[in-house]
């Protein structure tokens, strides 16, 4: 119960952070007209969303993170910003401050967080070295390198030290500047504290492939300035030396207990305030919450624990029983286009625990899933690369797993996520601690009837919001065990389905992605709805993906324009549409493979595949490439990849019209068209079918009597055949259809569906599509035909176009002082007789390769 006092406001809070707002608001829950609460912020700034500092580089601006939720309103709440406790009179219930104010408490909470550390080294505050933990940090940081950059007139040199999860965030935010960075981590590993050893090595692959520079294995031991005092460089432990303009230390933070050792609380030799389960200290009339609490041991320095700890506090002091269940160290990685996450016991520490691992070299995707030693209790995981099971896996931490662990880990939902009911106890959002149970009783009990209304209600997803996903399925199991509709809305920022948005940006034309969300949608936000309003972009108004504030909305490998392999390097993949290419053009390739040690390699979609590039290779590859008359194939992005064919009425006695003239046509006519998925087309000249053409998105297969059109093939792990729309059509109705079906798809089609998904999904099938695009049955076939139109005309190569343009260029600077010179920390993995042959140890250290994946179970 409240410990009231005569003289005493009911509750005083030391700290305006994101746990000390949410201690606040669960506290309001009562109705108690004679409560009162004080809070004491040491910024001058009501409290705000520190986990998304990053996006303040990305174009939010310092009121988009403020907590809006009302509390400050409520008047029984005071509110005092910029200033800060400085004692606490234990006897006497009363704390004073730095602007010599006192306040009375019955219940006093320390909620005063931790504070970021520097390294113990010469020159860690010199001009140019920051810290990263408030906005006033990333604040200043942002006025310091616009100064900078005018006043030395060139690209800035950036170094963050210390590689995990704050290190990495703060690497992405110097590259949000414009800042050429480099990542240096004393430990073997980037996020060494969440991943092991083979995880982190594809992690940094990840890391360089965003153009950021990594250094494992060393520690700095010195900053020297310039002659102007500022930072200059960087001297490590192994004697070298690192030019730097700006220094970020993410190091670690220490909890702020210097106030509850004053005031001789019990404190932990480590730091931290010591609490009991029920978050008090050695003092009765105070408690302590967050990253400034020690709990059996540890103090943690993540928002989730912190909230659980808020809960817990509220509660008791509401008169109700709760306890502080201990630390979930689970951690999802917010650094757009790259994808991690950790949970559970995801170093296997559990005594005879199993490791289930799968790898994919191709993709540089990698997972582990740790079980107990009867492969039946998920006890933790690691995902990298992929983290898309990271929802669906976290609540099932001490539960049974339900299926066969491939079904999490296989892309694309391999053999089949179970799409069970998780059990009511399952934590479903680790920051509030909200399990399934209670968004269940949210959806029955209180009303919520879509995931903003469960959000509002529970909590659920509103801080980091990694566990929307999962909140989303358990509300449309909900709603439709209750006979209710479901929302398809994109994602938590748009209330609108990808069509509804397709046609709010198409009627709207709007541009950008700050002005649509600013009109059609909500925060800042996500790797759901960036990706997807990216390709809705690409398609209405045709810019080139790097312009502007939309390139900082494109995947992974559209932001270089080439797909990333295991190894940290790049693949180039040039058009060679119908897979026609003349000999100089194969001479071309030849030379350009020879010339950087690339490894070479004929596609299934007929085309020569070289890989090995280097980050700051591209461009001079490509150069070549397109002056030898060469395009981009897009292989990269969610677009139209290849136009199989054979050889056709050309060459082969079997064939009856040209395939190859009408791949050719064909992939040029669609060369460059974004889509939710990636597209591909097959064209047989017989019905011999050696183009493989039914297994394509769009399948042409030629007769006596013309073109038949299949539509709706995808490969991938549940192969589908494509299905007969049209028969014996002439060329120019074979064209006139596929651009109906390519434009209607993209306008209709969910985020990353693909042809086959959306064929079976479509209002009346086979027939209601023929009925689209032959009979204009919804009277949209000319608005179709021109879309398509438009893009033909407006296409213009995407590496052509980069190579003219300086500012694009920038991106492929793998740091700022890059040399031709092969970077000493990548391997470079020989195939076969191409580059290096590979050593006998290296032969024997391998992995197994069956199709492109490697899945192994270590125990």
């Amino acid at each position: 119960m409240i410990v009231r006092d005569s003289t005493a406001a009911d509750v005083v809070v030391v700290g305006a952070g994101m746990v000390a707002h949410r201690f606040v608001e669960s506290l309001l829950r009562s109705e108690d007209d004679a409560l009162t609460v004080t809070i004491v912020g040491e910024e001058a700034r009501t409290p705000y969303d520190r986990v998304g500092l990053t996006s303040y580089f990305s174009g939010a601006r310092a009121e988009d993170l403020e907590l809006h939720t009302g509390i400050l309103a409520d008047p029984r709440i005071r509110f005092i910003g910029d200033d800060r406790v400085t004692g606490i009179d234990r006897v006497a219930r009363r704390v004073r401050t730095r602007s010599g104010a006192r306040h009375s408490y019955g219940t006093l909470v320390l909620a005063t967080g931790s504070y970021a550390l520097r390294p113990a080294i010469d020159g860690a505050e010199l001009p140019g070295c920051f810290v990263y933990r408030t906005l006033d940090d990333v604040e200043a940081i942002s006025r310091f390198v616009e100064h900078r950059q005018a006043q030395l007139g060139r690209q800035l040199r950036g170094t963050v030290i210390g590689g995990g999860l704050l290190g990495l965030e703060a690497a992405g935010a110097l590259q949000g500047l414009q800042v050429g960075c480099t990542v240096v981590q004393s430990s073997d590993r980037l996020m060494s504290a969440q991943l092991d050893l083979a995880g982190g090595t594809i992690l940094r692959r990840l890391i360089e492939a965003k153009g950021i520079e990594v250094r494992t294995g060393t520690r700095t031991t010195r900053l020297d300035p310039d002659a102007s005092g500022a930072v200059a460089a960087l001297q490590f432990q192994d004697g070298s030396m690192h030019e730097a303009d700006i220094v970020i230390f993410t190091v670690g933070v220490r909890p702020q207990d210097s106030l509850a050792r004053l005031a001789q609380l019990d404190v932990h030799p480590a730091g931290g305030v010591l609490i009991d389960s029920r978050c008090r200290t050695a003092d009765e009339h105070i408690l302590a919450i967050g990253e400034v609490a020690n709990y059996d041991g540890r103090s943690v320095g993540l928002v989730a624990p912190g909230y659980a700890m808020a809960e817990v506090a509220a509660t008791r002091l509401l008169g109700a029983d709760a306890t502080f269940p201990g630390y979930d160290d689970s951690a999802k990685l917010k650094l757009s286009g790259v994808d991690v996450a950790s949970f559970g016991d995801a170093m296997a520490d559990t005594p005879n625990a199993l490791d289930v691992v799968y790898t994919d070299p191709v993709r540089g995707v990698y997972k582990k899933l740790v079980l107990s030693d009867d492969a039946k209790t998920l006890l933790g995981g690691i995902l990298v690369g992929d983290a898309s099971a990271y929802s669906s896996l976290r609540p099932l931490v001490g539960a049974p797993l339900g299926a066969d662990p491939a079904a999490y880990l296989l892309p694309e939902g391999g053999t089949g996520i179970p799409d069970d009911e998780l059990p009511e106890s399952a934590v479903i959002c680790s920051c509030s601690n909200v399990t399934a149970g209670r968004i269940r009783e949210a959806v029955h009990s209180d009303g919520c009837a879509d995931v903003a209304a469960v959000k509002a209600c529970t909590k659920a997803g509103a801080t980091c919001g990694s566990c929307l996903f999962a909140v989303k399925k358990i509300v449309g199991q909900e709603l439709t065990k209750l006979g209710q509709a479901t929302s398809d809305a994109l994602c938590e920022h748009f209330a609108m389905s990808r069509r509804q948005l397709f046609d709010a940006v198409r009627v709207s034309e709007m541009s950008t992605f700050s002005a649509i969300i600013g009109r059609f949608g909500t925060g800042r936000g996500c790797d759901i709805c960036k990706p997807a309003l990216a390709s809705i972009l690409a398609v209405l108004v045709g810019s080139h993906v790097l312009d502007g504030e939309n390139a900082s909305l494109q995947d992974t490998n559209d932001h270089v324009m080439a797909n990333m392999q295991k190894d940290g390097t790049y693949s180039v993949v040039p058009r060679m549409p119908g897979g026609e290419v003349t000999p100089a053009g194969l001479i071309a390739i030849g030379s350009i493979a020879e010339s950087y040690g690339l490894y070479t390699k004929i596609t299934g979609g007929q085309r020569i595949d070289m890989f090995g590039a280097r980050l700051e290779q591209l461009p001079q590859i490509w150069q070549r490439l397109v002056d030898a008359g060469f395009e981009s194939g897009q292989a990269y992005g969610k677009a139209l990849r290849t136009v199989k064919s054979c050889v056709g009425s050309t060459w082969c006695r079997y064939g009856v019209l040209d395939a190859v003239g009408m791949a050719v046509r064909l992939e040029l006519r669609y060369r460059g068209l974004r889509a939710p998925h990636k597209l591909k087309v097959g064209v047989s000249g017989c019905a011999r079918e050696c183009a493989e053409a039914r297994s394509k998105d769009v399948g042409v297969i030629a007769t006596e009597s013309g073109w038949n059109m299949y539509v709706g093939g995808n490969g991938g792990f549940s192969p589908r055949h494509a299905e007969l729309l049209a028969s014996d059509l002439d060329d120019e109705g074979l064209i006139r259809a596929i651009d109906r079906f390519f434009m209607y798809y993209i306008r209709t089609a969910d985020r990353l569906q693909r042809t086959a998904g959306w064929c079976t999904e479509l209002d009346g099938g086979l027939e209601g599509l023929r009925a689209v695009i032959f009979d204009d049955s919804l009277g949209i076939c000319d608005d179709l035909d021109v879309a398509m139109a438009v893009h033909v005309d407006r296409y213009e190569d995407e590496w052509a176009a980069t190579l003219r343009d300086p500012v694009k260029l920038r991106r492929f600077e793998s740091f700022v002082n890059a040399t031709d010179t092969p970077d000493p920390s990548l391997a470079y993995v020989p195939e076969r007789g191409q580059a290096r042959p590979a050593t006998a140890q290296e032969r024997s250290d391998a992995a197994v390769l069956i199709a492109g994946t490697t899945l192994e179970v270590r125990r």
